[in-house]
């Protein structure tokens, strides 16, 4: 995280490589970045934590030609596979966005993973849904933020077919559903991805809205393991790259989008109104 303030001198103040400021201006900025567990991280006034992790000219894994493929094929219906790194689950996930969700793409969905299918919502619309947590406490070591699952109530009969899951993620992206538009339990699993999406959780909950949300769709997206046909286990690399081949799907991995959104958006937050004056060696700062 860098905070930058005025910069009496006009110069570009640089961290790690990565220009983060210059000029003269006033404010704090905060640049977010990825969460890692093995970092050191600074804590903002008002207690948002981000970690501290310095860009590098090498981060991409299929390369940023794969990310603009991923939401071209998000935006016209179809799913991607998306992988996250090998120190973390090492998996491969099927996502779509929720509001094009269809029999056929679920049923694919049902057949090539374990048949857990998730929806990926943000923290929004899980509470305007009132999605609540599945439990009150939550231990997953990877902080996977299950809510309680739902059918949607129209349409649907036992909620279990891939055309009533269809139905009940097109719901779920729909801003016009309602709380009472859903049962509790039900097949569908959502999970609430955290604010800043990937640059905040290097998850693939965050990877289907972040993709939903590039390709111009609701915030809200499909996600599910693929698994190894040969012995059940979750499918490597090896066999994702295979996988993709063979169904044409288009490849690319968290750590794409994360360098994809670092060099393509601005991911600056004003913390507050009040300031004070920070001498460093690069100028003079007005800190907010």
């Amino acid at each position: 995280m860098a905070f930058v303030g005025s910069l009496s001198s006009g110069r570009v103040f640089r961290k790690g490589g990565v220009e983060v400021g210059k000029g003269r201006g006033r404010g704090v900025v905060m640049v977010l970045t990825p969460e890692r567990a093995s970092i050191p991280s600074l804590v903002a006034s008002n207690g948002f934590e981000t970690p501290v992790v310095e860009s590098s000219e090498d981060g991409w894994c299929f390369g940023e030609e794969s990310v603009k493929e991923a939401i071209e094929a998000i935006r016209q219906g179809k799913m991607v596979l998306v992988t996250d790194d090998a120190g973390r689950e090492n998996e491969g996930d099927l996502i779509m966005a929720a509001e094009m969700a269809t029999t056929e793409s679920i049923a694919f969905m049902v057949r090539h993973s374990s048949g857990v299918i998730c929806a990926s919502i943000t923290g929004e619309v899980a509470d305007r849904l009132q999605l609540t947590p599945m439990v009150p406490s939550n231990t997953d070591p990877k902080q996977t933020a299950f809510t309680v699952s739902c059918d949607y109530k129209y349409g649907t009969s036992t909620g279990i077919s891939a055309a009533d899951r269809a139905l009940t993620l097109n719901a779920l992206a729909n801003s016009n559903s309602m709380p009472e538009d859903f049962y509790r339990p039900g097949h569908i699993f959502p999970l609430r991805a955290r604010e800043h999406g990937v640059l905040r959780r290097e998850g693939h909950t965050e990877a289907a809205v972040d993709l939903s949300e590039m390709a111009g769709c609701s915030p809200a997206g499909v996600l599910v393991e693929v698994v190894d046909h040969r012995d059940g286990s979750m499918a490597r690399r090896p066999y994702l790259e295979m996988f993709a081949k063979q169904h044409g799907l288009v490849m690319t991995s968290v750590a794409d989008m994360i360098e994809y959104r670092k060099r393509h958006e601005s991911h600056v937050i004003r913390l507050g109104e009040e300031s004070a004056r920070l001498p460093t060696s690069f100028g003079l700062f007005d800190a907010v």
